[in-house]
């Protein structure tokens, strides 16, 4: 997993950021771009994939991301990380194939999500592998704790 907080101008007319830059290590080939927005509360959980590796950015609202690491060979099989991306948390995310990755929108808004994947989805071969968003193995408390 890679993150990059993202760098903004901003001048009389409005504002800039760039999202990908070949060079980085948030970048990828790009193959598809898609953009979704979900309602405040919703939870989009769990799916990885075996060939495919996703960029994600979140522009508008605030979403918790959760990654669960199913790749057994890796030093992280097995464990769980939180990342929160929104209009106040510029970051891009980096999600290897492997990595269960799933979301829930926290701002009141729709959160719009905006990612990247290297390779082109094909619907008659879909590259995911889905595991219910309350699986016992990843074990994820999506409530929020106030501290």
């Amino acid at each position: 997993v890679k993150t990059k907080t993202l760098k903004r101008w901003f001048d009389a007319t409005g504002e800039l950021a760039e999202i990908i830059t070949e060079g980085e290590e948030t970048f990828i080939t790009v193959k598809q771009s898609n953009h979704t927005v979900c309602s405040h509360g919703i939870i989009k959980a769990f799916h990885y994939h075996k060939k495919q590796i996703d960029v994600w950015y979140c522009p508008l609202g605030l979403i918790q991301v959760v990654l669960y690491d199913t790749r057994k060979e890796s030093k992280s099989f097995g464990q769980t990380n939180v990342f929160f991306l929104g209009e106040r948390n510029p970051i891009i995310l980096l999600i290897p194939k492997g990595v269960a990755h799933g979301y829930k929108v926290l701002s009141n808004e729709p959160a719009h999500l905006i990612y990247f994947t290297d390779q082109a989805y094909n619907a008659s071969e879909p590259d995911e592998i889905r595991i219910p968003f309350d699986d016992k193995k990843i074990n994820f408390d999506w409530s929020i704790k106030n501290g």
